[in-house]
C-alpha cells in the first residue's frame, strides 16, 4: 500500500481526555514518527504534534477517532508524494 508522510496538530481543551488520547497514541504508535506535546498551562490546554507515516486510511483513521473525543480540536496535512507508490523517485 502506498504510504504519504504528515503532520496531526491536536488543541487538547478537555484536559480530562488526556488519557483516551494517549491510549489512541499508543494504538497507533506504529505510525507515529515524532511526538511533541506541550502544556500550555496559562491557557489551560496542551498542544500535541505528531509526524507520521502511513497509509491514508491509517492516518485518517487515527485523526478521526481523535475528532470524535469532546474537548479537542484535530487537523491533519499529508504530503501530496506517495511514498512506495507509483509518484516516488529512486
Amino acid at each position: 500500500m502506498d504510504k504519504r508522510i504528515g503532520v496531526i496538530g491536536i488543541v487538547i481543551e478537555d484536559l480530562t481526555n488526556i488519557s483516551e488520547v494517549n491510549n489512541l497514541l499508543h494504538e497507533y504508535s506504529e505510525i507515529i514518527i515524532g511526538r511533541m506535546g506541550v502544556p500550555y498551562k496559562e491557557r489551560g490546554v496542551n498542544v500535541i504534534s505528531l509526524i507520521v507515516d502511513g497509509t491514508t486510511d491509517q492516518i485518517g483513521a487515527l485523526s478521526g477517532k481523535l475528532g470524535k473525543l469532546k474537548g479537542l480540536s484535530v487537523k491533519s496535512a499529508l504530503s501530496k508524494k506517495l511514498i512506495g507508490g507509483k509518484n516516488e523517485k529512486n
